[in-house]
């Protein structure tokens, strides 16, 4: 597991099913039916579906569906109650609050992970600065519901 999917575990960002789906060897194998299971029957007859012209064409229309978000900034204020960390910020405080390795090592790796541009691995604090944002934006990306006041 890469340093950026702990970020979503501990974010509560991260679905079980997902993890399941992409496990190797698993992607694309139905799921055993539970014991105790009945089998399916055959798809109904053709005849036998009554709906209307008028309502097989609304049930094609695509339907907007929201996104689950998690208040990520509501979640890390009250982990951070008391704590004195600026995570809104420090990349290294936004780790520490989240209890994950914040040492330069870890960070380098969470910016190789995110694709930091190779001239600013050698620059600490423009790095952190990127990362920051990297990390906050990819953490929107995945159904965090982060401001666009942090992410600029």
């Amino acid at each position: 597991m890469g340093l950026f999917s702990k970020i979503l575990d501990k974010l509560g960002l991260r679905k079980d099913k997902d993890d399941e789906a992409n496990k190797p060897g698993t992607a694309g194998r139905p799921s055993a039916a539970p014991a105790g299971a009945k089998p399916a029957g055959p798809p109904a007859p053709k005849s036998t579906i009554t709906k209307t012209t008028a309502q097989q064409g609304q049930a094609m229309k695509s339907v907007p569906v929201a996104m689950s978000e998690v208040d990520v900034v509501e979640k890390l204020e009250q982990m951070g109650k008391g704590s004195g960390l600026n995570w809104k910020t420090s990349i290294v405080d936004l780790l520490k609050l989240l209890d994950i390795d914040s040492s330069r090592e870890a960070r380098t790796e969470l910016a190789e992970e995110l694709g930091v541009p190779a001239e600013l691995k050698s620059d600490s604090a423009k790095m952190n600065v990127w990362l920051h944002k990297a990390v906050l934006k990819k953490i929107a990306e995945n159904g965090g519901n982060i401001p666009q006041s942090l992410l600029d």
